[in-house]
């Protein structure tokens, strides 16, 4: 495996830990404030915490790669525009099911990711799809317990996973072009701005509020936001989108390991079962299956030559 796709592939792990743990602050941040003004005070703290890197890049490497341009703006802004719509659709869809299937259903941006890349001359090779198949087993047993219907919610969860497929994809394209912490601040501005244009008519945004949520805020704001979606663009810029998904979709793992760790919520085999089914996806996506069979046609006539 290639340096360059190794520490990719670190940082994807890393974002979808920063992400999984950042489902604790999320659900203590939402005691105090709506789910819109939380999102659009998390995602402008977020693009603050990048603005005295971005200061001190540009006097170190005055003429560096933070170079703005009119495609550089309007792609931050479409990424800001699928980040808003999938989280939104996925709050709204919250309210009329279950944390289990909104989990499973969000999930589907894995088969998504690779589906939608076809149209677009993408190419996923087989063993990207066979550790898909996996990732999705392995959510399935993760976050679905007792019988499976449809509804309402549902669609809205279905209909955000669309976004975060698409969300993931134009990622791709526009990381390997532009300054990855100049889209996330884009990113993050945006979905800050329409998230406030909803929570402001629809929400009760208090000062009481903002200090009752502060440390879930600064968690998910610095961390969740800030950080790791910032390395998720950067991670992409070497990682094709629907090996980037799966690795991502860890994410519901971490969310488990803090639910556990952090707010004595039960595991149970089901839930390990998913968690190593998850896992062996990830890894098996790792694997060009070509070189393997090429190794394993090797392996017999090696042995006997001894």
């Amino acid at each position: 495996m290639k340096k360059s796709t190794l520490a990719s592939d670190g940082l994807l792990i890393l974002t979808a830990a920063i992400w999984g743990l950042a489902f604790v602050a999320q659900r203590v941040g939402m005691d105090h404030l709506g789910p819109y003004a939380f999102n659009a005070i998390r995602f402008f703290v977020g693009a603050c915490s990048l603005l005295p890197v971005i200061v001190w890049l540009r006097r170190r490497e005055p003429g560096g790669s933070l170079v703005i341009s009119r495609s550089l703006i309007l792609g931050g802004m479409a990424m800001g525009v699928l980040l808003f719509a999938g989280a939104s659709l996925q709050q709204v869809g919250l309210l009329y099911t279950t944390a289990g299937n909104a989990g499973f259903i969000t999930g589907l941006y894995i088969v998504l990711v690779p589906v939608i890349g076809l149209l677009w001359g993408q190419k996923t090779g087989l063993n990207t799809w066979v550790g898909m198949l996996l990732a999705m087993v392995g959510l399935y047993l993760l976050t679905m317990h007792g019988d499976v219907t449809l509804n309402k919610g549902d669609m809205l969860m279905l209909v955000g996973a669309l976004f975060w497929a698409l969300h993931v994809l134009l990622i791709g394209w526009l990381a390997p072009r532009h300054s990855g912490l100049l889209l996330a601040v884009i990113q993050f501005l945006t979905c800050a701005g329409l998230s406030l244009a909803v929570a402001l008519p629809t929400e009760d945004i208090t000062m009481t509020g903002v200090k009752g949520a502060w440390a879930a805020i600064a968690f998910a704001g610095v961390m969740s936001t800030g950080v790791a979606y910032t390395l998720q663009i950067i991670a992409q810029k070497n990682a094709p989108a629907a090996h980037a998904s799966i690795i991502l979709s860890l994410e519901a793992v971490f969310a488990v390991l803090g639910g556990w760790l952090l707010l004595d919520e039960t595991v149970t085999l089901q839930t390990l079962a998913g968690c190593a089914v998850m896992l062996s996806g990830m890894l098996l996506s790792q694997i060009n299956i070509r070189l393997l069979r090429r190794w394993l046609s090797k392996t017999p006539a090696a042995s006997s030559a001894g």
